[in-house]
């Protein structure tokens, strides 16, 4: 039998969900500071006239994973739809978005690829390390585009791979080993080009580097031990230059790109 690529990713990703809820690396940053920020002074000066007869903001967290974006987004806003392919995520992030009196987080189970929303549903879309998993990156792109409405804006924050090959073929490598739901982490030109096709306008570009704790970053995604000692193994040949641009230390920990893009629809 085919197992589609997103059933895989939602098998890979289950029994992970409490480990990205009470991840460090997903649960802070000056990435989740930005997103807070825009939808603070966004958030109090918009006024939306729903079809429900509700006022506010409603925001979509594409991609939710442990659900961080929805925790930061949801007392500045009239609701968040936190959609995932995944559903111990969403059963995660329903209960703790009940513990933490959260009361306008809804979850959804859904592709990006195939989002089950009117077009124009949504005043803000917020995407954070989800994309590099997608099956057709453009393709959920273009959702996004689709349920944003007139006047709205989003924010896609992700991974990124750097532009020389010999850097980007590594970072492929050592993703796959890791975890072998990844796709793609892509490059900030992949990026632009991208959103632009979806009819995205680039507003703000923030690049931005994490420093990956090799055993953390390992038993996040129950990598099995073949493969963390194959990375290992890719980490202590890489050539020169790979070593000091990912910044390798001996335990392998190691500085990953990361990107913050804010966009308007065009």
């Amino acid at each position: 039998m085919t197992t589609s690529h997103h059933s895989f990713v939602a098998d890979s990703y289950g029994p992970r969900a409490d480990a990205y809820v009470t991840s460090a690396v997903h649960a802070g940053g000056a990435d989740l500071d930005q997103i807070e920020t825009v939808l603070a002074t966004w958030g109090a000066n918009r006024e939306a006239d729903w079809k429900t007869g509700r006022s506010g903001t409603r925001v979509l967290d594409l991609g939710c994973g442990g659900g961080h974006v929805s925790y930061r987004a949801a007392p500045h806003v009239t609701e968040v739809v936190a959609v995932d392919v995944t559903p111990e995520m969403l059963e995660a992030v329903a209960r703790t978005a009940a513990e933490r009196g959260l009361t306008n987080i809804v979850t959804r189970q859904a592709p990006a690829e195939r989002l089950p929303f009117e077009d124009g549903w949504f005043d803000m879309v917020l995407c954070r390390f989800t994309a590099h998993h997608w099956r057709d990156f453009e393709a959920g792109l273009r959702e996004a585009r689709r349920v944003l409405a007139p006047g709205g804006t989003a924010i896609f924050i992700d991974c990124v791979a750097p532009a020389p090959a010999v850097l980007d073929t590594y970072l492929q490598v050592v993703e796959v080993l890791r975890d072998t739901s990844h796709v793609r982490n892509y490059t900030t030109a992949e990026w632009m080009a991208a959103l632009a096709r979806a009819g995205f306008a680039v507003r703000s570009l923030t690049p931005r580097r994490l420093r990956m704790e090799f055993a953390v970053w390992t038993a996040r995604t129950c990598t099995p031990d073949l493969h963390a000692q194959a990375i290992r193994s890719i980490q202590r040949n890489a050539a020169a230059e790979v070593k000091q641009y990912f910044d390798i230390a001996e335990d392998g920990s190691f500085l990953l790109d990361t990107l913050t893009l804010e966009v308007d629809p065009i």
